[in-house]
């Protein structure tokens, strides 16, 4: 790949194999698309988009055929390799050129300030470091770059933050690859030096029972305007 960095970055963990996990994920997710309204989440999630783009955690590749005409390239990082396997086929039949490469959200393989923007899509409540995979997330942004994210987290009153907590410390992150439901990625975003702009909550599905992963956050951060930390 063009942008593979030279550098040694690791993950000083194992990696990522969840084959149950994406089994059923797999199918799930692409009914999820007319469902639960996902495949109109991509769409807001994506439009506008233009340049070089870089996708964290890409799973099945359902995002693909939503990027507008005027992205240039992505480069599509998925470190499961069933679900990496799925993305590649999805990658063929993309309207924008993807490239799908193995690796993981803290240690990005791929040069700093490489990217126009880049897309976290239900990616953070499962990632090892939530700090570690932002600050590479500036890292490989340009100046002033943006992020485009769509994720769930903490929600609802005290019973269902109780209850999200409460499936974090059990069977829940085992059953579904690594998850955790009581994270609050904008938060986690502020606090890694992104500027939050625009954002709205959604929840999925928006008509039908309120579930614990039902509080999700659509919206934009921007990289500040000054060098990133090699």
């Amino acid at each position: 790949m063009r942008l593979l960095s030279t550098g040694s970055r690791k993950v000083a963990r194992g990696p990522v194999h969840h084959p149950l996990f994406a089994r059923y994920y797999a199918r799930l997710s692409v009914g999820a698309e007319t469902r639960l309204g996902m495949g109109g989440v991509r769409e807001r999630l994506l439009a506008g988009l233009s340049g070089r783009v870089l996708e964290i955690g890409a799973g099945n590749g359902l995002n693909f055929g939503h990027y507008p005409g005027s992205v240039a390239e992505v480069v599509a990082i998925e470190p499961e390799p069933s679900l990496r396997k799925l993305a590649l086929r999805a990658a063929l039949r993309a309207q924008v050129p993807v490239d799908v490469v193995p690796g993981a959200a803290e240690a990005l393989p791929v040069k700093s300030e490489a990217f126009d923007a880049v897309v976290l899509s239900l990616v953070l409540c499962s990632v090892r470091d939530v700090p570690r995979a932002l600050g590479e997330v500036r890292r490989v942004l340009r100046p002033g770059g943006e992020v485009r994210f769509f994720e769930h987290g903490r929600g609802g009153g005290r019973a269902m933050t109780l209850t999200q907590r409460a499936l974090d410390r059990t069977l829940w992150p085992v059953l579904n690859g690594g998850c955790h439901l009581s994270r609050e990625p904008v938060a986690a975003l502020r606090e890694a030096g992104f500027l939050i702009g625009p954002q709205r909550r959604v929840l999925l599905p928006e008509k039908g029972p309120v579930l614990p992963t039902s509080y999700c956050s659509l919206g934009v951060a921007w990289r500040p305007d000054e060098p990133a930390a090699r």
